[in-house]
C-alpha cells in the first residue's frame, strides 16, 4: 500500500513502513513484526509520530535517516555515497522524482527514482519484502547524466534498528576455525567489518546483527544485515550521538574501479535484512529464502577423495575406494585435487586442466564408468581462478596473471590469480572445464579458491580488477550451468572463505571449513547456519585423527556431527575394518532415513545456562517429528547438567522421545537417568518448559534424541 507520504510493504510475516514525503529519499520507520493492514490514516499517523522535536539545526537532533544518508541533509555520519568528478560533484543531494509499489511474485517492491539536477546524477532505489521468507532487501543504481566522468567511491545502503538494539553480534575466524562469534555493546561510533581480499574471507562476519541485550537463539528481538556479494565489501553498525542506529552494507571499491562515463550506471549488490525473536527465527528467514529461490532434491551422500588419498591418485586405488563407498551407501564420488597434468603436490600445474596421461593413461573415463556402474554420480575438483607459476599456462601467458605493477606478487599456497577479465583467459578456462564436464558428464564441481586477490591489477597498466573478477566468476558459473543443466557447484574457498547469497545464486552447496574435527565443526556449522540451511552445508565424516587439529575422536561423535548437513565421507574406507565399515553404513542409512527432516525442517537451538553444553536440532515443518543432539564441548562447570528443554515442538502435540544410536553406541547404562532406557511420552509444552533430565556425557561426546508425535 502507498499514499503520498508513506508506503507499507507486507510479506512473509514482515512489515516495512517507509516515509516518502518532502521529496526526500526513503526513510524506514518500521522494519520487523507484521503490523497487519494499515489505512492511509494509520500510515500518516506513523509518519507524524516518527518526527522528532526540532532543534536549532538538523545536525543536532535525531531524525529518521534515509536508506542512503546525504551530507547535504545534515548527515555527519558514514556517507551513503562518495564520489567526484576530478574534485567536483562530491556532495550530492538527491530529490525524489517519482515512486511506485509493484506487486511482484517474489513480494511487494517499492521503486524510487531520485535526481540531483545540479550534478546530473540519477539514483534509482529498490526496496522489497520477500513473500516466502519475510526478508527485506534493497539496492541502488547510480547513473551519470553529466558530461564529465563520475568516479564512484562507494554506495552504501542502511537499515535502521530501534533503540532496544543495544548489543552487537558478528563473526570472525581463520583457516579451519571459521565463524567464531563475538559480542559487545552497541556503542556510539562505527563498528566496521571489511573484506579486502577479493572474496569475503575466512575471517568474514557473513552477517552483522544488533539486538536486545542478551538476545539468544530462542529469545530477544534481533535484526541483521548481509550483503549478497562475493568480493570486497563492508558491513557497519553505526550509532550516532543523536542515537540513530543502523546497519550499513556496501561493496568496497578500489580507486578508479568504477568510473561512469555519460549515461553509464553502477548498481550495488543486494543488501539483505532479517529479523526475529531470537537468532533461530532470524536464520529461518534466510533458510526459507534459499529454499524458495532454488529448491533442491535429496542431497546425495558424498565420498570426497581428499583426506583418504590426497595426491596419491591411480585407477586401482580410486576404483577400490569407490567400491567401498558404494558398499556403505555413498551416492556421489568426488575426485579432489591431483588429477591433472603434473599435479603431484600443491606447488605446480594449476591452470593445466588436462587429465594427467602419466597417472591416467586411459583418462578418467574407466573410473567414471565404474562409479556409474556402482550407482553413483561423479564429481571433480577445480580451482578455475588460480594458476601456478610452474605451469604450462603461466609460461605461455604470463600476461593473464594479475599484476598491480610489481609482478604477480606474493605466492600463497604456491599460487597466483588468473585474471578472468582477459577474454582469452576466460575463454580458456571455460573451454577446458566445459569440455571435461561434457566428456565425463561431470555431475558436480567442487570449486575451490585458495588465494586472496592482493595484487589484482589488469595487465597492461595495473588497473584494479577485484570487482570485475567477481562478476566474471559469477558469469563462468552461470555459463557452465547453462551449457550443462545437470551440473551442481560447491563453493569452497580454503574452506569457508566464500559463503554469501551472491555465490549461492549459482552454487548449490558451500564448504564451511577445511576442518572436519567434530569439536570445531559443531560451532562452525552452528554459526554458518545463521545464513545457510543444513542441506547446503557440506558436513563430512573425517578421520579419527583430524587432518587439521590432530585431535582424536570416536567414530560415533564424528558421524553425529556430520549427519546435520549435506553428508559426506572423507575417511579412508580402504583402511577401515569390517566393524568400522558397518558402523559408517549404519550412520549413512540413518541419515538417508531422516534426510527429508534434516534437509527441510526448521533448525532450532536451546539457550542453555551451562556454556559447555549444546542442544540443537531440526523440527519438521508440520512439527510431527524432530531430531536433537545434546553435546558437551568441554567439561561442564555444573554437573550434572539437570533438565534441558526441547525447543521448537508443538505445545499441544504429545511426543514419544527416545535415544537413538545409529552406530550402536548408545551410552544406555545404569548410570544414566531412567527415562533414557525406554523413552518417554510427554506434551510438547512440557518438553519445552519442564524438559528432560540430561544424560551423563564426557567432553566431545553427544547423544541423539528422536521425537515423534503420537
Amino acid at each position: 500500500m502507498i499514499d503520498g507520504s508513506a508506503a507499507h510493504l507486507r510479506a512473509g510475516g514482515t512489515s516495512l513502513v517507509i516515509a516518502l514525503g518532502d521529496r526526500r529519499l526513503p526513510r524506514i520507520l518500521h522494519w520487523g513484526e507484521d503490523l497487519g493492514a494499515l489505512s492511509t490514516d494509520d500510515l500518516g499517523g506513523i509518519v507524524r509520530t516518527a518526527l522528532p522535536a526540532v532543534g536549532d539545526s538538523p545536525v543536532t537532533y535525531p531524525q529518521p535517516v534515509p536508506v542512503l544518508p546525504q551530507l547535504a541533509e545534515g548527515w555527519l555520519g558514514r556517507p551513503g555515497i562518495t564520489g567526484d568528478s576530478d574534485g567536483r560533484r562530491w556532495a550530492s543531494r538527491f530529490l525524489v522524482v517519482e515512486h511506485r509499489v509493484d506487486e511482484e511474485a517474489d513480494g511487494p517492491a517499492l521503486r524510487v527514482l531520485a535526481r540531483d539536477d545540479a550534478y546530473g546524477l540519477d539514483l534509482a532505489l529498490e526496496l522489497q519484502v520477500l513473500r516466502a521468507s519475510g526478508l527485506v532487501r534493497q539496492r541502488a543504481e547510480l547513473v551519470n547524466r553529466g558530461v564529465e566522468p563520475f568516479r564512484v567511491g562507494g554506495v552504501e545502503l542502511s537499515l535502521p534498528v530501534p533503540h532496544e538494539a543495544a548489543e552487537l553480534l558478528d563473526l570472525t575466524g581463520r583457516w579451519s576455525l571459521e565463524r567464531v562469534p563475538q559480542r559487545h555493546s552497541f556503542h556510539v561510533g562505527e563498528w566496521v567489518r571489511a573484506s579486502r581480499g577479493g572474496k569475503p574471507g575466512l575471517e568474514h562476519t557473513m552477517l552483522l546483527a544488533a539486538g536486545a541485550p542478551g538476545f539468544g537463539f530462542r529469545s530477544g528481538r534481533v535484526w541483521a544485515t548481509h550483503l549478497a556479494w562475493s568480493g570486497n565489501q563492508v558491513l557497519v553498525a553505526e550509532r550516532t550521538p543523536a542515537d540513530t542506529r543502523h546497519l550499513v552494507a556496501g561493496e568496497s571499491l578500489l580507486p578508479g574501479e568504477v568510473v561512469l562515463e555519460r549515461d553509464a550506471s553502477y548498481r550495488t549488490p543486494w543488501q539483505y535484512g532479517s529479523w526475529g525473536d531470537g537468532l533461530d527465527e532470524l536464520a529461518a528467514r534466510f533458510h526459507r529464502h534459499l529454499r524458495a529461490a532454488r529448491p533442491l532434491g535429496p542431497r546425495p551422500v558424498v565420498l570426497n577423495t581428499w583426506e583418504a588419498v590426497y595426491f596419491r591418485h591411480d585407477l586401482a586405488t580410486l576404483t577400490a575406494l569407490a567400491e567401498r563407498g558404494a558398499e556403505v551407501g555413498v551416492e556421489r564420488f568426488v575426485v579432489d585435487d591431483g588429477w591433472f597434468t603434473g599435479r603431484r603436490d600443491d606447488t605446480t600445474s594449476l591452470g593445466d586442466w588436462e587429465v594427467d596421461a602419466e597417472v591416467w593413461p586411459d583418462g578418467l573415463q574407466p573410473l567414471v564408468e565404474r562409479v556409474r556402474e556402482l550407482g553413483m554420480d561423479f564429481g571433480l575438483w577445480f580451482e578455475p581462478e588460480m594458476v601456478s607459476r610452474d605451469s604450462a599456462l603461466a609460461r605461455a601467458h604470463p600476461d593473464w596473471l594479475f599484476d598491480a605493477g610489481h609482478g604477480p606478487g606474493l605466492p600463497s599456497r604456491h599460487q597466483h590469480v588468473l585474471d578472468l577479465a582477459h577474454p582469452d583467459a576466460y575463454a580458456h578456462v571455460l573451454d577446458r572445464m566445459s569440455t571435461l564436464i561434457a566428456a565425463l558428464h561431470v555431475d558436480y564441481v567442487k570449486w575451490d579458491h585458495n588465494r586472496y586477490l592482493l595484487d589484482a591489477g589488469h595487465t597492461p597498466g595495473g588497473r584494479p580488477g577485484m570487482r570485475r573478477q567477481t562478476q566474471q566468476v559469477y558469469r563462468l558459473m552461470s555459463e557452465l550451468r547453462e551449457r550443462h543443466p545437470w551440473l551442481e557447484i560447491e563453493s569452497c574457498a580454503s574452506g569457508g572463505g566464500r559463503i554469501d547469497l551472491g555465490v549461492l545464486e549459482f552454487a548449490d552447496r558451500v564448504w564451511p571449513s577445511d576442518c572436519n574435527d567434530p569439536h570445531e565443526r559443531l560451532e562452525i556449522q552452528r554459526w554458518t547456519g545463521l545464513l545457510v540451511p543444513p542441506e547446503r552445508q557440506g558436513t563430512h565424516l573425517g578421520a579419527a585423527e583430524s587432518h587439521t587439529t590432530h585431535r582424536v575422536h570416536p567414530l560415533d561423535y564424528r558421524a553425529e556431527k556430520a549427519i546435520w548437513g549435506h553428508l559426506g565421507i572423507e575417511v579412508d574406507l580402504l583402511a577401515a575394518g569390517a566393524g568400522e565399515l558397518a558402523r559408517i553404513g549404519g550412520w549413512i542409512a540413518f541419515h538417508k532415513a531422516h534426510r527429508e527432516l534434516l534437509h527441510h525442517g526448521v533448525v532450532v537451538h536451546a539457550d542453555l545456562v551451562e556454556p559447555a553444553a549444546r542442544l540443537e536440532g531440526v523440527v519438521a515443518e508440520d512439527s510431527r517429528e524432530a531430531l536433537f543432539a545434546l553435546s558437551l564441548v568441554e567439561r561442564p562447570r555444573t554437573w550434572p547438567l539437570g533438565r534441558v528443554g526441547l525447543p521448537g515442538l508443538d505445545d499441544d502435540m504429545v511426543y514419544e522421545v527416545r535415544v537413538v544410536a545409529p552406530g550402536g553406541e548408545a551410552h544406555i547404562t545404569a548410570t544414566q537417568p531412567p527415562w533414557i532406557a525406554d523413552g518417554v511420552r510427554l506434551p510438547g509444552r512440557v518438553l519445552r518448559t519442564v524438559g528432560l533430565e540430561s544424560p551423563r556425557l564426557d567432553a566431545d561426546r553427544s547423544m541423539l534424541f528422536h521425537a515423534v508425535a503420537v
